[in-house]
């Protein structure tokens, strides 16, 4: 005999609706029995989402609906499954029969059906981004673009760019204009590229994850008979994490509903972070739009988190400019106000958290119910180690770990053969970095290098070939400026990166750009060293790959700190939860330009406040790196000044910092420092915290102009937001 999730051991039936509503609070019992017409479910973090659609789907079977006639989409392959399962767990095995899965899994499953209508047959295959790479290296090839040059794009930036603009809605030509500027001499050609990739895949029945929810789209837009075959196929029809829909979705959802309306879908706008990925916010918010009678619902009983954290991140969320109004409560009981706290610099930040871990532990908390969490992957790099100098063992999520990464490994490098003139790795690296210099001649030189004493004098003394000569001479002028003792080690960086920077472009020609950033980053942490061999201990502490299992771990392996940043983070939790870097550029990022781009980053914040169960610290550093190169006042996060005194704790805050005052930037003498449009028309000198100098180039909207920076390109910058300072 079956038993069946909160039933007695002689129940052998289908659970009847009432006792359903035993097991729900009223909020999610009015999301669960909605019988007829459209819904919208604003879940909010930690209400039970989840649970909602679980006794749903039950729900929908135990009043007599057909399983067989419920589309359950969800994002991931197992959150269709777990939902299913627990679902067949309250009802019976007949819930199994539920059609659900990701988008793109049921998008195949009609695809085989209906793709003929599309030119397609019903064996098609389905190719993952290495046999798009391949394809479009063979169209380069056929179509005499290989011999362009090395700047001509990669062929995974081109699957990417084209990726983007299927999920973006946008078309390629601004895609290449706004992301891929500097490689907009090849818009024709990689226009051509697309077409003919396109062409390709329908010759040879191929589709890729992206074509997957066109051409779905496509069938039920053009072929009548497919659409009401598909839409009349479902009775209810129910959407996971609506939030994070692309438009191609959105669309789909909307079609296949079309025969009855019964669309339920569920999400949080308060948690829509990931339109990097083409998810759009305006799906969720314009849902009542595109159907007039929807019932909105509101889950707003949180069972995560206390009521302090909750006030809080209430207040987080109260003024973004666009959302659905809630507020999240909580029976949880206890709880402090999470604390807000001012470090001297970002080492202070990380010296602060290690002793805070270290008491949490001391108080019995286990390391693996502790989170750091950052905006960007390179945030944590001087907190990583500090925990590895204090034997704390970590797991990081999301972004690779700074000196991970391959430019940061040729900058390093060349620092490296100053502080140890016998690291051969380092030559290796750095003598593969010179033009027309292979393997084959490195191990050449490095051999003449291995038997010197002195491999500088080797070096110098070693006869190049005519073709690498002039690089080669660069190579040796270089490491003989880094010989002057007198430089400090942001110096020798400085004049590694006039070495560097044409290399660096050239090698990283798709994206030097975003690579820029983890140079300025490294550069921040250089800034923070006296002498040369300290930072070159600290990084080699423990190889990269292994600087968060440090030896001899004092705490065990089963348990290890998580750091991660705020997107790898949404969905998870735990008791005790640190927010860093909350100034200004950082969270904030410097990157962002437009509103909607801060209303973002107002959203992110609040994902990361939400995953707290009981505490909650959010820190900034009170001092950061100016684009001169000194010390100087942080911008505390415009959200942070936000937030109600009352509704958090802040040790030794300065009220005197400057800080964001909801128009521009305000100063100790109170006075505002807002940025006026007329301050700055064609032709003004500006400084940018992130970019640094540039001159404007025109005006291009309402208080947003477009900025030539050398190092950075063209950007556009909105004065309200950005943090720059006239020069001239």
């Amino acid at each position: 005999m079956q038993q069946y999730l909160f039933d007695t051991p002689e129940h052998n039936k289908k659970k009847e609706p009432s006792s359903i509503r035993d097991q729900l609070n009223s909020s999610q019992f009015e999301a669960v029995s909605h019988m007829e017409g459209p819904a919208l479910v604003i879940a909010g973090a930690g209400s039970g989402k989840t649970r909602t659609l679980v006794y749903r789907t039950a729900y929908l079977v135990g009043k007599g609906v057909s399983p067989e006639r419920i589309l359950l989409l969800t994002f991931t392959r197992k959150a269709a499954q777990e939902m299913i399962t627990r679902a067949s767990m309250i009802i019976d095995d007949s819930c199994r029969m539920v059609m659900g899965g990701t988008f793109h899994a049921v998008a195949s499953q009609f695809l085989r059906r209906y793709g003929q209508f599309l030119g397609y047959p019903p064996n098609f295959t389905i190719i993952d981004q290495a046999d798009a790479e391949g394809i479009i290296n063979l169209l380069k090839a056929s179509l005499n673009f290989s011999g362009l040059g090395k700047k001509f794009p990669s062929k995974r930036l081109i699957v990417t760019a084209m990726s983007q603009s299927v999920n973006k809605a946008i078309p390629l030509t601004e895609i290449i204009a706004d992301r891929y500027w500097h490689l907009q001499e090849y818009t024709e050609e990689l226009l051509t590229i697309k077409e003919q990739y396109q062409k390709f895949k329908l010759e040879h029945g191929l589709m890729d994850y992206d074509d997957l929810l066109v051409n779905w789209k496509r069938i039920l837009q053009e072929n009548e008979t497919a659409r009401d075959e598909i839409s009349s196929r479902f009775k209810h029809v129910m959407v996971d994490e609506y939030q994070d829909t692309n438009h191609l979705q959105a669309d789909i959802v909307r079609l296949v509903g079309a025969y009855h309306e019964n669309i339920m879908v569920v999400g949080d706008d308060s948690q829509s972070i990931y339109s990097f990925r083409g998810a759009d916010f305006k799906n969720i918010m314009e849902f009542p739009r595109l159907f007039p009678d929807t019932k909105v619902i509101r889950l707003e009983e949180n069972y995560r988190s206390t009521q302090p954290i909750l006030t809080m991140t209430n207040a987080i969320i109260e003024n973004a400019v666009e959302k659905y109004t809630k507020k999240l409560f909580s029976r949880v009981d206890g709880g402090d106000k999470p604390i807000i706290f001012g470090a001297r610099n970002e080492s202070d930040q990380a010296q602060f958290i290690v002793r805070k871990i270290v008491e949490l532990l001391k108080e019995g908390e286990s390391l693996n119910e502790i989170a750091v969490l950052f905006r960007s992957g390179y945030h944590s790099y001087k907190l990583e180690l500090e925990l590895a100098n204090q034997q704390l063992s970590f797991e990081k999520r999301g972004g690779m770990k700074l000196t991970e990464s391959a430019h940061i490994k040729d900058v390093i490098s060349h620092l490296r053969v100053i502080s140890n003139k016998q690291d051969h790795l380092s030559w290796n690296r750095v003598l593969l970095l010179v033009e027309k210099v292979g393997p084959k001649t490195a191990q050449k030189i490095l051999a003449a290098v291995k038997q010197s004493e002195e491999p500088l004098d080797a070096l110098r003394a070693y006869k190049p070939g005519k073709t690498w000569q002039h690089g080669f001479n660069e190579l040796l002028a270089l490491l003989g400026n880094l010989e002057d003792t007198s430089l400090s080690p942001l110096e020798q960086f400085e004049v590694v990166m006039e070495y560097y920077q044409p290399i660096f472009e050239k090698l990283f020609h798709d994206d030097y750009p975003t690579r820029a950033r983890d140079l300025e980053q490294l550069r921040s942490i250089l800034s923070g060293y006296d002498d040369l061999q300290s930072f070159i201990d600290d990084t080699a502490l423990d190889p990269p790959g292994n600087l968060s299992e440090p030896e001899g771990d004092l705490h065990g392996d089963s348990e290890k700190l998580i750091l991660s940043t705020v997107h790898s983070a949404k969905g998870l939790e735990w008791k005790t939860v640190f927010i860093i870097n909350l100034v200004e550029g950082k969270f904030p990022s410097s990157m962002v330009r437009l509103p909607e781009e801060i209303e973002e980053e107002r959203r992110l914040l609040y994902v990361a406040a939400t995953r707290a169960k009981e505490r909650l610290f959010l820190i900034y550093p009170r001092e950061v790196l100016s684009p001169k190169r000194y010390t100087e006042p942080a911008i505390i996060s415009r959200f942070l000044e936000e937030i109600p005194a009352d509704f958090t704790y802040s040790p030794g805050r300065k009220s005197s910092l400057p800080t964001f005052d909801g128009a521009g930037f305000t100063g100790k003498t109170g006075k505002s420092k807002r940025t006026e449009s007329g301050d700055v028309g064609v032709g003004t000198q500006i400084r940018h915290s992130f970019f640094g100098e540039g001159k404007v180039q025109k005006n291009v909207g309402p208080r947003t102009v477009s900025i030539f920076f050398p190092r950075h390109g063209l950007k556009t910058i909105n004065l309200d937001y950005a943090k720059v300072e006239i020069l001239s």
